[in-house]
């Protein structure tokens, strides 16, 4: 049973895609436990699996085999659309490409989703999520319209206004310069602080993986190293 400790458990997880003549093995039995509230980075060469690993933990790839619970409901169970209605309200998404649709404000985008789960008064939070990154004067703006970075802005308050209890981060400074990524970075750990949710994150930046509490390291669809990066 898992506890109720764990925002995250996993157990010989895998993942194969391909034909059944030619299969492709992705994940080949992952085992793995995250307290809620926990900052874990996820480190490895391209191709290693992290970024396959982060979409079956977040419910957008469904395992091909083992056990999975994630925020208290039991993925491996869940078909797709199941796991789609999983998704709403647990867990956060910040991807490298914004992914933030262009015929929507700022605003809209945010709105949205949480309209989506069922969450009342979703424009008013919308609103306030976007003033607490900075871009409540950009609310009625579309994605054209802001820059790279006020563009991530968006997806962070999109992620975590609906006070998920996971948010899932993959490069999400990979389309920004440095100095815009550091920014983007000290707002997604302050509003993450302040909601008290667990976050994984995908990096090959070490400086970004030592802010972590706990650093996982991936090779050939494995966790090879899980290490603290620093006290809790």
């Amino acid at each position: 049973m898992t506890s109720p400790s764990l925002a995250i458990s996993a157990r010989n997880l895998t993942l194969t895609l391909g034909s059944n003549a030619a299969p492709v093995r992705i994940l080949r039995g992952i085992d793995l436990d995250i307290p809620h509230g926990q900052t874990v980075a996820l480190l490895g060469p391209s191709g290693s699996g992290k970024s396959s690993l982060m979409a079956v933990l977040s419910g957008l790839e469904r395992a091909s085999g083992g056990r999975l619970t994630v925020a208290g409901a039991d993925f491996s169970a869940l078909d797709e659309d199941g796991l789609a209605a999983a998704r709403r309200g647990r867990i956060g998404i910040v991807l490298q490409a914004f992914h933030l649709l262009p015929t929507m404000t700022a605003a809209e985008n945010v709105a949205t989703p949480m309209e989506l789960a069922g969450i009342d008064e979703a424009a008013q939070r919308a609103l306030a999520e976007l003033e607490a990154v900075g871009l409540g004067h950009r609310a009625g703006h579309y994605p054209t319209q802001l820059s790279g970075g006020e563009q991530q802005r968006v997806a962070i308050a999109r992620a975590i206004a609906p006070r998920p209890e996971l948010i899932f981060a993959d490069e999400p400074t990979g389309n920004l310069d440095a100095a815009t990524g550091e920014e983007i970075i000290n707002l997604l750990f302050a509003r993450r602080a302040e909601t008290g949710a667990t976050l994984l994150i995908i990096t090959h930046d070490a400086a970004l993986a030592a802010r972590c509490e706990r650093v996982l390291t991936m090779a050939d669809g494995q966790i090879v190293s899980d290490t603290a990066a620093r006290a809790a």
